[in-house]
């Protein structure tokens, strides 16, 4: 399918934040995440760009449902009705009615929601595809851990299309974000996500946040140190403000300072730092229930 790169979507004006994938299959072009309502004019002038209008495309393949991967979804369709969405099974309700997707957001965003991520529209139901192990030519299979209805895409030259299964890494930088945001974020599933991308031993890592990984084996070890230092930053007790200041120090100590807004607005901290502290609380909880 040739190599990857990143369609930029310039969210909020900054480059190298949120970057989609454009994929040749044998039933056409096809878009592996598409980003938010807000950054519509940006996917269309990409397109443009290379002979395309969204019209062209037949097929939208979903990460998962977080607003910056699939966020104009519904749009899109709407524009274009014979496009087809694929999702898991877990994440196709919120497709369809995106109501109690937008109340949460809302919460979490406030104000800024709208200026953020635009319009939610639904999606009927007979453009939602529930994705199998082959989807157009490709392997897909479940990645849970940054969200629980999470799916991967490995095509047959090797580039898994990771979505924010493999975290956030600001290319050519090093420095890797793991990324683990409320509601659903868990850790045990995570490392076991990781150990099936490793079992599946992919040439390239095509990230949305935000460019392509070449050496995918050093990533992923290096993901998987990361993802385990936040935890137990979390779990013994670290503020939010403290944790914060531990991550931009881990960029600082990597000589990448100077990378931390990019870093922060693909994936900022404290939505971090919010989803495991609700991680660690739940953990707390269930062992209570079990050991009243």
């Amino acid at each position: 399918m040739g190599q990857p790169a990143p369609l930029d979507l310039h969210h909020q004006g900054d480059d190298r934040v949120i970057g989609v994938y454009l994929l040749e299959t044998p039933d056409g072009p096809v878009l592996f995440d598409c980003g938010p309502t807000s950054c519509l004019p940006a996917l269309k002038e990409q397109l443009s760009e290379r002979g395309l209008a969204v019209s062209d495309l037949r097929h939208l393949l979903l990460s998962h449902i977080h607003l910056d991967h699939a966020g104009a979804a519904g749009v899109l369709v709407r524009e274009h009705p014979d496009l087809q969405v694929h999702v898991s099974e877990i994440g196709a309700p919120h497709l369809l009615d995106p109501s109690r997707l937008e109340r949460s957001a809302r919460r979490l965003y406030g104000d800024t929601f709208d200026v953020l991520w635009g319009e939610l529209a639904p999606i009927p139901a007979e453009n939602v595809q529930l994705v199998r192990e082959q989807v157009l030519g490709l392997d897909c299979f479940p990645s849970p851990g940054h969200a629980s209805h999470h799916v991967c895409y490995l095509d047959g030259d090797g580039t898994l299309y990771a979505g924010d299964a493999a975290g956030v890494r600001i290319l050519p930088g090093r420095y890797i974000a793991p990324v683990t945001p409320p509601p659903d974020v868990d850790l045990e599933s995570w490392e076991r996500t990781i150990d099936e991308i490793e079992r599946r031993a992919p040439e390239r890592l095509a990230l949305i946040h935000f460019g392509v990984v070449e050496s995918p084996h050093d990533h992923l070890r290096r993901q998987r140190r990361e993802l385990r230092v936040w935890g137990q930053r979390v779990r013994q007790g670290m503020s939010e403000g403290d944790f914060i200041g531990a991550a931009r120090a881990d960029l600082e100590e990597m000589d990448e300072g100077e990378q931390a807004p990019y870093y922060e607005r693909a994936a900022p901290f404290w939505q971090s730092y919010a989803g495991l502290k609700r991680y660690w609380d739940k953990q707390l909880a269930d062992v209570s229930e079990e050991h009243p």
